[in-house]
């Protein structure tokens, strides 16, 4: 097609026995990085340290990296279903969710939180625009190997995988669903970090995080649409697990901004009758 874009770039880098070493996998270590190098920044200000987030950066990854893995083979249990048990472990060959990462990374930082005693909320905000920045970094890697397959189109900026060790869909132009994720991210980093510090001073803690995780998730959930995953219900498990972000973002914004308006007044303030 006149106009399209051809992508002929062989996915795996290097090989070191039975190690490979892929442009995703480098992509996301460098987005992992970068998520928790703006998540150090914007909690410095909050009194948690870049130590301390380094530190829960680490219960973040593990479990991100879980729930990851633990949701994929869910989606694509058919996959496993008539082989050894233990091809569930093996990472090396492909296959992770990413909002079973967002969930399970979520969980780490929980559980980090409450074994040192550091609010939750806190690391919510900061969570929105790390989540942000990390997958516009960590979908170059997408781009480049074209796992995440679109659906055809006609527009002049549709796709060609043609390399021999793609794992896109070679002799079809289709939407680059995972470059129309980066721009999203890169919008919600233009518009919503600039704002960022004036917001947090206007809302309770955690409001600015859940809005930024389900304005995403809304984003995401549209162009789920030109994606050609399975379908559950009618829906991509993508998608579910979006809705389920926005429910969840949308619950949690009601409740802290009602716990605000019912907080007792501050010691020492007086009140008019």
């Amino acid at each position: 097609m006149f106009g399209s874009v051809t992508i002929d770039l062989n996915p795996n880098l290097f090989q070191v026995g039975s190690f490979l070493v892929t442009w995703h996998g480098v992509f996301s270590v460098l987005g992992i990085l970068a998520a928790a190098r703006l998540g150090a920044y914007l909690l410095e200000e909050d009194g948690v340290t870049s130590q301390q987030v380094y530190d829960m950066a680490v219960w973040m990854v593990v479990l991100g990296i879980v729930g990851a893995r633990v949701l994929y083979v869910w989606e694509n249990y058919k996959l496993f279903a008539a082989g050894p048990p233990y091809k569930v472990l093996l990472l090396n060959e492909g296959g992770i969710s990413q909002w079973g990462g967002i969930f399970g990374a979520l969980l780490g930082g929980w559980i980090w939180c409450r074994r040192h005693r550091v609010p939750f909320l806190r690391v919510i905000d900061a969570a929105g625009p790390a989540n942000a920045i990390g997958f516009l970094v960590g979908r170059i890697g997408d781009v480049i190997n074209g796992e995440h397959h679109g659906t055809p189109t006609n527009l002049p900026w549709g796709v060609n995988y043609v390399n021999a060790a793609t794992l896109g869909q070679p002799g079809r132009i289709v939407h680059p669903e995972v470059a129309y994720e980066m721009l999203w991210c890169a919008v919600l980093l233009a518009i919503g970090l600039p704002l960022y510090r004036r917001l947090k001073k206007e809302y309770p803690e955690g409001v600015v995080g859940l809005a930024w995780l389900g304005v995403y998730a809304a984003g995401r959930f549209l162009l789920s649409f030109m994606r050609e995953d399975s379908l559950f219900f009618g829906l991509r498990q993508a998608q579910w697990a979006g809705l389920l972000m926005i429910v969840v973002a949308i619950a949690g914004i009601a409740y802290l901004l009602s716990r605000r308006r019912t907080a007792p007044p501050a010691e020492g303030l007086k009140v008019a009758a």
